[in-house]
């Protein structure tokens, strides 16, 4: 398995996640901020949340942990939250500003 196929299969996972509060999967959203993949086939992600007090934060990232780790050829997880940039709905991808409307 190639990293760019790990990598595919990796974003499909995540768009299997839904922000609780939207009805809009996470990537799409672009909660998604880094995803790196090395040669031992270890993922490490920086996501960020809508909002930076978001009370189902801890779900949401147990979320991607779980649908990560699950990726065939994945041997380990690591998610990190952070603020920097602060998200806004620029980051969101056309289909998801479609589905809200909001374009």
């Amino acid at each position: 398995m190639t990293i760019e196929s790990l990598q595919r299969d990796v974003v499909r996972a995540l768009r299997q996640v839904y922000d609780p509060e939207i009805p809009v999967n996470i990537y799409d959203l672009g909660l998604i901020y880094e995803i790196k993949i090395d040669e031992d086939h270890k993922v490490s992600i920086k996501m960020t949340l809508t909002a930076p007090n978001c009370p189902l934060a801890d779900d949401l990232v147990e979320n991607v942990y779980e649908a990560v780790k699950d990726v065939p050829g994945v041997t380990d997880t690591a998610i990190e939250l952070v603020f920097e940039p602060e998200w806004d709905k620029s980051r969101m991808s056309e289909e998801a500003l479609a589905e809200l409307g909001w374009l």
